[in-house]
């Protein structure tokens, strides 16, 4: 039986998804198979670049997100997927060795109309480097009830 379920998602929840270290050989070959812009791949064409040096791709980071988010609720839920999003920002390059910790915020949920047993529950997910905050997204999350 799963631990977190829709009425455990309360709105103001606050959970920390705990932190990663980005690695650098992880983050080039994510980059080589799914984002290769050159400021992803090569350390100077990241110096050349706007960002400043070699970064990871924003899918990247959303990919540690997302792993996080899986280890700490969904793998021990009801969790029926999730029908979207509505926002994404990467507010800041990504390095390699830097820190990442992760959260999520609960904002509101509603039972379903069509289906009673599920529940829509609105999320924030966020990723910070010490005080700076470098992604924010905001999501719909599908949740089974327990009545």
């Amino acid at each position: 039986m799963a631990t977190i379920a829709y009425e455990d998602l309360t709105p103001g929840l606050v959970l920390d998804l705990g932190k990663v270290e980005i690695e650098r050989d992880e983050m080039i070959e994510f980059a080589r198979r799914f984002d290769p812009q050159p400021f992803h791949l090569d350390e100077q064409a990241g110096r050349e670049s706007v960002l400043g040096g070699l970064c990871a791709s924003g899918w990247y980071t959303s990919s540690l997100w997302m792993r996080a988010y899986c280890d700490h609720v969904l793998a021990d839920s009801t969790a029926q997927g999730s029908p979207g999003g509505n926002e994404l920002s990467w507010a800041a390059p990504v390095f390699p060795e830097d820190v990442l910790h992760f959260g999520l915020e609960v904002n509101s949920q509603r039972r379903s109309r069509s289906k009673p047993n599920l529940g829509l529950v609105d999320i924030t997910g966020t990723a910070d480097r010490g005080a700076d905050r470098v992604m924010r997204f905001t999501f719909l999350g599908l949740f089974g009830t327990r009545t």
